[in-house]
């Protein structure tokens, strides 16, 4: 019997009831790599697949103490942030994780500022301590058009027409590597650009059809790039990977409710290779 710790992922993030985002994505995405992860929850939302109703934040010290305790005993592979709710949430959770970066740990945020449907998760007043306290952190940081926009103080069109220059932003103010998600934006092709200080690279997959529109993409593309990092892979290659496992688990969705479709988190990436070799 091995006596090897093994690799655990922690999730900071909002509880999703109805499972497609959040925390409980986040757990199954871990679980789909293989990963059985740790969880400290920063919201209680009131959702359903049709949508968000209310938002109940946790405080700071709420968050502080589960984080203390946690991070006094266990030392995560990887961990991935996802919605915060306030800036003395957002202040708490810099400060817990601060000393896992000089451990070399990696950390990718994926900011949740507001849901699909407009829902406000953190308010604008308090992006600016967003980005002072937790984008120096990030391994990887993981915005979408809206996000990168907030981040950065630009529009989303001046975001659109100088995508490479909006990332070097975020690196500028202390990420290791920005990525831009191509979900929301228009084309054949769903086009992420990844950036680092040194490279640009851009990864494309065909654009799902807008009837299989589902919840949650954001939140699994970001833990499924944690979980790739856990298991010891480099950056390009865990963004690939993720990549093709979401692409994967939107085609093959499944409708729960009245609301969007729910991804399919036991799709394997290597269906699709079978798929090409039949």
């Amino acid at each position: 019997m091995s006596t090897e710790r093994p690799l655990t992922p922690l999730s900071i993030a909002g509880s999703d009831p109805s499972g497609g985002a959040g925390l409980q994505a986040d757990l199954k995405v871990f679980l789909a790599h293989g990963l059985s992860a740790m969880a400290v929850p920063t919201a209680l939302t009131v959702q359903a697949p049709s949508g968000v109703r209310r938002v109940h934040p946790l405080s700071g010290r709420h968050v502080k103490e589960q984080l203390v305790a946690l991070l006094e005993d266990v030392r995560p592979a990887v961990v991935k942030l996802g919605l915060l709710p306030s800036a003395e949430v957002v202040r708490a959770v810099a400060r817990a994780l601060g000393p896992l970066t000089r451990k070399h740990i990696p950390i990718v945020i994926d900011p949740v500022l507001c849901a699909s449907d407009g829902t406000r998760f953190l308010r604008k007043a308090d992006v600016p301590v967003f980005v002072r306290q937790l984008v120096p952190l990030a391994t990887v940081i993981t915005p979408n058009l809206e996000e990168a926009a907030e981040l950065t103080g630009r529009t989303v069109a001046e975001v659109e027409a100088d995508v490479e220059g909006t990332l070097q932003l975020l690196i500028r103010r202390g990420a290791q590597a920005a990525l831009l998600k191509g979900g929301h934006r228009s084309g054949d092709e769903a086009v992420d650009v990844l950036a680092t200080k040194d490279e640009v690279t851009l990864l494309s997959v065909s654009r799902i059809p807008r009837r299989k529109n589902v919840h949650g993409t954001g939140c699994a593309f970001s833990a499924a790039i944690a979980a790739g990092l856990a298991l010891g892979l480099d950056l390009d290659d865990a963004v690939g990977s993720a990549k093709v496992y979401v692409s994967r688990a939107i085609q093959t969705a499944r409708r729960i409710g009245r609301g969007a479709r729910q991804l399919d988190f036991l799709a394997r990436p290597e269906d699709d290779e079978a798929d090409d070799a039949s």
